[in-house]
């Protein structure tokens, strides 16, 4: 008879579980918050406060609450919130790395998100666990500073995923600030995907996903004034029917 065998219901067996009996590897969340200002894409980069690693840049993250965060995401918008201060209007779950080489203090295993943030009105905070925070631009799918553990390929993996993503949704719109115009948002795309795109053909991809609405303003842009546009209320991220990559002229 096994140990399991020995109990008459499942509600006795999970009350009697004990579930130390198999290890457990150290289990995190982080998050690569993008933005884009300055003509570039740009990452965000906490300095860690305590050991190991102490006073390196790394990304956002942190291990799950097990009493606390009732998901994977839970854990993500928490750490982003407690080593930044702000939240994002978009999170999405990219791939999971764990191995016994990735943290000195042991087997790891963490769950990747990539988030998006408009630079625009955005006040940086260094919170629980960080003694610094800012943004770093991204130069050929990697930052100027020595990141801690493997945070160097998570960056470069969250990269392509979303440069993959931007190919074929609107993305981007979340980066954009309260009003913008058409220009602007051509220019974020091409920013993150480092190309240069065909201006008519991107307006109407931009006018057929029916994502955004003209505001009652005007903005001097080079020789002409521009309309300025908002993002339409409870409007979720569109899918286009083919890649952007059809509209894209190489640099």
């Amino acid at each position: 008879m096994t140990k399991e065998s020995k109990y008459n219901s499942e509600v006795e067996f999970l009350d009697n579980y004990d579930p130390t009996i198999f290890d457990r590897p150290s289990t995190s969340v982080d998050t690569v918050i993008f933005t884009v200002f300055a003509q570039q894409l740009q990452v965000l980069l906490v300095k860690r406060a305590n050991y190991p690693f102490k006073n390196q840049w790394t990304l956002v993250g942190g291990f799950i609450d097990l009493d606390n965060d009732h998901t994977l995401e839970d854990t993500a918008r928490r750490k982003l919130e407690e080593k930044t201060g702000v939240k994002t209007p978009y999170l999405e779950q990219c791939f999971t790395i764990g191995n016994k080489q990735r943290d000195p203090r042991g087997w790891s295993v963490t769950t990747v998100y990539f988030a998006l943030l408009p630079y625009h009105n955005i006040t940086l905070t260094a919170g629980k666990g960080a003694i610094d925070i800012k943004w770093s631009p991204i130069i050929k799918d990697q930052v100027l500073e020595s990141l801690a553990f493997d945070h160097s390929e998570i960056l470069r993996l969250a990269i392509e995923r979303l440069r993959n993503k931007v190919l074929y949704t609107s993305l981007p719109a979340y980066l954009m600030s309260e009003k913008f115009t058409l220009g602007d948002l051509q220019k974020v795309y091409e920013v993150i995907l480092d190309r240069i795109l065909e201006t008519k053909s991107f307006r109407r991809r931009i006018a057929k996903a029916d994502i955004l609405e003209e505001t009652t303003e005007m903005r001097q842009d080079a020789k002409r004034p521009a309309k300025l546009y908002r993002l339409k209320d409870n409007i979720d991220t569109y899918f286009f029917l083919r890649n952007i990559e059809g509209a894209i002229l190489e640099k």
